[in-house]
């Protein structure tokens, strides 16, 4: 009765490596998307069917933060097989009903103005400071509600950073800027509460600085401001059985660099690149170089990455493959492309022959 005892045990083992194997090689597939409260149920339906038709595993639901909305959209995205994030706009809130009623809370620039009436660049950036108690309090009070929502997956942050100091290049033009150096419009966030704590841990005021833009110990406070906010999302997210996730800048040394967000150093499950090499004149490559720049940098963390890419920016879809394909190359776990609306029939049809190829 030993042997077969043995032979129960070794396929066991066998199964189970095998089963762990296939988990730890599939690659999945995503869409950003925002939400519509007006949109009827038949329509969403529709919309889920037709992603799922084409490859898609995941969808990050933007419903402008309301878990309502949100709880009537996910049984409708499940019952199609497709899995659901929350997607939240955390320190970027354009018109947040609560937010606006506290002036205080908001971002301000070197130049002493601040966002909540001088917005940078484009009227919806409307940052509020990760810093002062209340402001973060209220973003990580939207975290749990989102996160309390039964059957989504994650709560994925979005504009989880400073707003851009420098722009990607292509979009310079556009603004008719020269950003060479760290202009001080766009250098935030100077209000009493951050210099009060600056001033408590370094005992020095940065509007002192003779260059802000070489003082590490000013840039990261800020950094850490940020990370602060991830990591005690995270402990909300975790608190209610749900990941975190968020949407963050091509690698962290650019992040770094361009919007204060180095998030290699954040407690969370899985980050999702905008790799959106049109955005910086790059060629299709630059997709897998900026990934495997990611991959490299969470080497030894648990953090996954899932690359994103922009579908405006991709010229065929032979392309698009490409970009697949790279992203699988140097280490993603999938791609999400931004966005579900901007993908065609043709985009779709060739998203599920990838994933075919990939089994």
């Amino acid at each position: 009765m030993k042997l077969p005892k043995l032979l129960f045990f070794l396929l066991a083992i066998c199964l189970f490596s095998c089963a762990k194997k296939e988990e730890s090689t599939s690659f999945k597939f995503g869409v950003w998307t925002t939400a519509d409260a007006k949109k009827s149920d038949a329509d969403y339906a529709k919309e889920f069917k037709k992603y799922k038709e084409g490859g898609i595993d995941e969808v990050l639901i933007n419903t402008a933060t309301d878990p309502k909305l949100l709880k009537r959209i996910v049984p409708l995205a499940t019952k199609e097989g497709l899995k659901v994030h929350a997607w939240i706009m955390a320190m970027n809130r354009p018109g947040d009903s609560v937010a606006l009623q506290h002036p205080e809370w908001y971002q301000v620039s070197k130049e002493g103005k601040s966002c909540f009436d001088n917005r940078p660049y484009v009227d919806y950036y409307q940052w509020l400071c990760p810093t002062r108690k209340e402001s973060r309090e209220h973003v990580l009070h939207l975290v749990e509600e989102l996160a309390k929502v039964e059957g989504i997956e994650s709560v994925h942050l979005d504009y989880i950073r400073f707003p851009d100091i420098f722009l990607p290049i292509s979009l310079l033009p556009k603004y008719n800027l020269v950003q060479d150096v760290e202009l001080p419009q766009f250098d935030f966030c100077y209000c009493d509460e951050c210099i009060k704590a600056f001033e408590k841990i370094h005992h020095k005021n940065p509007k002192d600085s003779h260059n802000t833009s070489i003082d590490m110990e000013w840039k990261n406070f800020r950094l850490n401001a940020v990370k602060a906010v991830v990591d005690d999302a995270y402990k909300i997210a975790h608190k209610h059985n749900k990941q975190l996730t968020a949407a963050v800048f091509p690698y962290p040394e650019m992040a770094d660099h361009m919007v204060r967000q180095r998030w290699d150093k954040w407690n969370i499950d899985e980050v999702y690149p905008m790799i959106y090499h049109s955005f910086y004149d790059e060629e299709i490559d630059w997709v897998g170089y900026a990934t495997k720049q990611g991959v490299t940098d969470l080497e030894d963390k648990k953090t996954k990455i899932n690359t994103g890419i922009y579908i405006p920016g991709i010229k065929n879809d032979a392309e698009l493959k490409e970009a697949i394909l790279m992203a699988k190359e140097n280490g993603a776990v999938g791609v999400t492309f931004f966005d579900g609306n901007a993908l065609s029939e043709s985009n779709l049809k060739t998203i599920k022959a990838t994933k075919a190829s990939l089994k």
